[in-house]
């Protein structure tokens, strides 16, 4: 059967793709409630148990890229349709899960479908009109945020008050969802890329590099940081991405075009993407433990999950609220200056944090300033990119920033958790995170907030998306 050939009507476009990426990011905190008791669920080793959450985190590293570099070469509406298919079929596969085994591999189909907020933000640029571009990029890219903040009491709830598997069947019903709003709401527009090749050497290596330097960078402490087991790992990741990176400068089509990724306005966005990424997760990780920790430590605030859940879902509903305001200041102003606005907030909500850490309506405004500064900053990172590159390398180069804020995350998971298993106290003969461990973590999401302002500072100027970033409708009648 044909597919339907929908009208053009941007803000149900921009809508659909809201959706998908906030689904998206849904799926990747879906299990955060489940962490203690899937060994239980499971029948398995907790050490076993915690591929659960790694391999979602690795698949989609692999995917990004390709998935990207795909849009342009067959269509991004294609891609964002083909996404749809493992998001659903990984949430019914966990749903019927019995076992360690098929819930990893349900986690890993999901993370398949992580390719959409990338891909949709390229689509923006084919579909929306110009005044309105850098407004709903923002909202599409802060749409992963949004969901992982709202995630989390969401998955609570449903943990706590139903089935365990109605989290992951609920989940499928979302994809399909999504997959259905794609089909008749999203339009169809020429490749980008069309007739050029796709790098299948580039996209091996690359996700060889990637599973080695992420495997290394989320086990480490597991597996201890000088064992040969992290040590070889970091050292093939490095290996292997030089030879990649080596590949990618002599063929014609590359998977990631690196001479574009070396121009000054796309590496440094990009560099400046890894810390915001470790910024964002760095509060993400600090401020549910700091809720839930038991009151009678001194620092700790006493919550359940799902009051802990609570607490932080404000901060998800800021990030909707601040991104269109966003796009404006990158109308008005420039991305640049929303990127460095954005990260000076984070900045601000870290010190925040720290001094009223105290409180549970404390740790929520705190939340709140960082999670409005993620907004803005995740809304300007596209338009940076976007505006560096050609149309032919839109899909890619933003799933390459994708990827890049992804390693941010990981890294920042790594550090924070170092920080906070290493400074302890004991309580009722258990070793607990300190309060000074909890201040020295959000004292480092603080420093690397500012670094990420000192980066995006040595950005080239820029006054916002070039014109050759204008919807193909304007550009040619025929164009949609």
């Amino acid at each position: 059967m044909a597919a339907p050939q929908p009208t053009t009507r941007p803000g149900a476009v921009v809508a659909t793709l809201a959706f998908a990426g906030t689904t998206a990011a849904i799926m990747q905190t879906l299990v955060t409630p489940l962490i203690a008791e899937l060994p239980r669920i499971l029948s398995t080793s907790v050490s076993d148990a915690t591929w659960v959450i790694t391999v979602t985190l690795l698949v989609s590293a692999v995917c990004v890229p390709v998935v990207g570099r795909l849009g342009d070469l067959l269509g991004k509406r294609r891609m964002l349709l083909a996404c749809s298919v493992p998001l659903m079929a990984g949430s019914v596969v966990c749903a019927l899960a019995d076992s360690v085994v098929p819930m990893i591999v349900g986690r890993g189909l999901q993370g398949m479908g992580m390719g959409m907020v990338p891909l949709g933000i390229a689509l923006l640029r084919d579909v929306v009109p110009k005044e309105r571009l850098s407004s709903s990029i923002a909202l599409v890219s802060a749409s992963m945020g949004i969901g992982g903040g709202l995630g989390l009491p969401l998955a609570a709830a449903v943990a706590q008050y139903a089935d365990w598997r109605a989290l992951f069947w609920g989940s499928a019903a979302l994809a399909a969802v999504i997959a259905a709003l794609i089909w008749f709401l999203v339009p169809s527009v020429p490749a980008s890329a069309k007739g050029q090749r796709f790098d299948g050497v580039g996209a091996a290596g690359l996700g060889a590099g990637l599973v080695c330097l992420l495997l290394a960078v989320s086990k480490g402490a597991e597996w201890g940081w000088g064992s040969a087991t992290t040590l070889g790992l970091f050292t093939a990741a490095v290996l292997i991405l030089l030879s990649w990176g080596a590949w990618e400068l002599r063929i014609t089509d590359p998977l990631v075009d690196l001479r574009t990724a070396g121009r000054p306005r796309v590496l440094l966005t990009n560099l400046a993407s890894v810390f915001v990424g470790f910024a964002m997760y760095a509060s993400m990780l600090v401020m549910p433990q700091l809720l839930q920790f038991p009151e009678a430590t001194g620092y700790g605030l006493g919550q359940s999950i799902l009051a802990a859940g609570l607490w932080m879902a404000p901060g998800g509903i800021m990030m909707m609220v601040v991104s269109p305001y966003g796009g404006k200041l990158t109308n008005a102003r420039g991305p640049k200056f929303t990127l460095i606005t954005g990260v000076l907030v984070i900045a601000a909500g870290y010190g925040l944090s720290v001094a009223l850490m105290g409180s549970a309506w404390g740790v929520m405004l705190a939340i709140m300033v960082i999670n409005s500064g993620v907004g803005l900053a995740y809304g300007s990172m596209p338009a940076l990119i976007m505006s560096s590159v050609p149309l032919s390398e839109t899909a890619a180069a933003n799933s390459f920033n994708t990827l890049m804020r992804s390693l941010g995350t990981s890294v920042g998971a790594a550090v924070m958790g170092v920080v906070l298993s290493q400074m302890t106290v004991e309580t009722g003969g258990t070793a607990l995170t300190s309060e000074s461990g909890f201040r020295t973590g959000l004292l480092i999401g603080c420093g690397v907030a500012l670094v990420s302002a000192a980066v995006a500072s040595a950005i080239p100027a820029m006054r916002g998306i070039r014109d050759e970033a204008a919807p193909a409708a304007q550009r040619s009648p025929a164009g949609v």
